[in-house]
């Protein structure tokens, strides 16, 4: 959904949040590319089917920044998710040294991105 929405190919969804992150990066169809293809490589690995004609593979890899509090605000709202519909697998997550980010993402010193919603 979010590379339709950078392609301008859809109208719904077009001002979630978490677009931000890709429309404020240089090269945005680059940057949710990279990302897809991270995404399709994890779903080959575990089994999963993900259509990988849904990526343009001519993307250039690209870095975008996210913060220390975005992450941590982001495990906590998985965590909150996994209590509900997966408590034995939230007793699996120790802390959240157990996370990786994306190669998409370079972690930088900070709050909660500006453009979240918090309640």
């Amino acid at each position: 959904m979010a590379k339709h929405v950078l392609e301008d190919k859809t109208k719904g969804y077009r001002n979630h949040p978490q677009l931000n992150r890709f429309k404020n990066c240089r090269h945005p169809l680059h940057a949710v590319n990279y990302y897809l293809s991270i995404v399709h490589q994890e779903a080959e690995k575990r089994n999963y089917v993900f259509d990988r004609n849904k990526i343009e593979w001519r993307f250039q890899e690209c870095k975008i920044p996210v913060t220390t509090g975005q992450i941590e605000f982001e495990i906590q709202h998985l965590k909150n998710k996994l209590l509900e519909r997966d408590p034995i697998k939230l007793k699996k997550i120790k802390s959240t040294r157990n996370f990786q980010t994306h190669p998409l993402f370079t972690v930088i010193n900070g709050a909660i991105e500006n453009w979240e919603i918090t309640k």
